[in-house]
């Protein structure tokens, strides 16, 4: 490993394409950059390839603020060839709602997205096999796993080998447990659940990238308390719902946010049961919740 700075005094700039606001010079994991070696063993990036894509939330509301609008692009890690999303069973207790904000995440990021129930054992009343179906109905790949039986491990194993793999989920799902499990020489520190609130501890306190094979990486993430999708509008958010998309496109306005208007198809399949009560409460959450993006 070699540490590296940035040549010069980068300026941060912004620029917006494809309706999304991110940063273009600033280094972040998973960039592949070009560097000058010093004679102390350390580096000066001159050049950082182009990204062909990366994962960004809006970046947490700064303590005391109360206007809208306000809330950057926090972008996570780039250059990434599978998204896996880690919930837990129990301990914390599974959030749907959570998921799909994650799933949301991913797909506007054009991710190859792969969903873990994880701490599966302590599933005792197989309450996590609707979930299961519901997500594998949808057409995502899931894994149940568990670091206390090993159940899905050696799948999991396979899935990140080979590519540049990124585990993201709230605090105390068992992140670091999965990755130390499935690559022991890791050693990565890992916490506990709090009695009083049900929700984990953070241990991981900054994303980094990890070489665990020839060409296999893992980016290990901080746990997280919310995640809010940078850059999406009212219209496009049903796009990142996929069992939408047939319904959607039979609207009878192509701007309908699927939530009041008049002939809407989706309203109408959830009626029918085509669509899930659950995942729809879930689209229309984070809807309340997208507010316009501030840009400089």
């Amino acid at each position: 490993m070699i540490r590296c700075g940035l040549k010069g005094k980068y300026k941060k700039e912004f620029q917006l394409k494809k309706d999304k606001l991110y940063h273009t010079d600033i280094a972040i994991v998973g960039d592949e950059v070009l560097f000058d070696l010093n004679r102390d063993g350390t580096g000066i990036i001159h050049t950082i390839n182009p990204r062909r894509n990366y994962l960004s939330r809006k970046a947490p509301k700064m303590r005391g603020a109360s206007y809208r609008g306000e809330r950057l692009e926090q972008i996570i890690a780039a250059n990434i060839d599978n998204f896996f999303i880690i919930t837990s069973a129990a301990e914390p207790p599974f959030n749907n709602k959570v998921v799909d904000r994650f799933l949301v995440a991913g797909e506007s990021s054009h991710l190859n997205v792969i969903i873990i129930f994880n701490k599966i054992d302590l599933d005792e009343n197989d309450s996590m096999d609707s979930w299961v179906t519901l997500y594998k109905g949808i057409g995502y790949k899931v894994l149940t796993t568990s670091t206390v039986s090993d159940e899905g491990l050696d799948e999991l194993r396979f899935l990140c080998s080979g590519k540049i793999n990124i585990f993201w989920g709230q605090s105390g799902v068992g992140k670091s447990s999965l990755l130390n499990k499935i690559f022991p020489h890791l050693d990565l520190e890992t916490g506990k659940v709090s009695g009083s609130t049900d929700k984990g501890l953070h241990t991981t306190v900054t994303s980094i990238q990890l070489k665990v094979d020839k060409d296999t990486f893992v980016i290990d993430t901080p746990g997280i308390r919310e995640i809010d999708p940078f850059g999406i509008r009212k219209e496009d958010l049903c796009h990142y719902f996929l069992e939408f998309g047939e319904y959607a496109a039979k609207c009878k306005f192509n701007t309908c946010t699927h939530n009041h208007e008049p002939g809407c198809k989706v309203v109408e399949a959830v009626e029918n049961s085509q669509i899930t009560s659950e995942r729809y409460e879930s689209y229309l959450h984070i809807l309340e919740t997208i507010e316009e993006d501030i840009i400089f």
